[in-house]
């Protein structure tokens, strides 16, 4: 009924099974993922690659570029400013 109120909203949710029907397909290869803790970071890998498919970026692209971005926020990259250079650590 959303779909009536909100124009924007498409009446089937037809894109949203396509994207689930990998994870669906590989549903007996990921049953022993090693942990919950596995199942969680398959979650996460997913859910970044599809969200680089929504927005037309090739996967394989997108997560290069994040992973080789991501070592510029580890704290001893990070060079500390003001206030926060002269409190020490928690």
């Amino acid at each position: 009924m959303r779909y009536c109120d909100d124009g924007r909203i498409e009446i089937d949710n037809s894109a949203a099974e396509r994207a689930l029907r990998a994870v669906a397909l590989g549903r007996k290869n990921y049953l022993f993922a090693g942990s919950d803790a596995g199942g969680e970071r398959a979650a996460a890998i997913y859910s970044l690659i599809g969200t680089a498919k929504l927005n037309r970026l090739d996967p394989e692209a997108y997560l290069r570029e994040v992973l080789t971005r991501i070592a510029e926020l580890f704290p001893w990259n990070i060079v500390p400013t003001g206030a926060q250079a002269t409190q020490p650590a928690a």
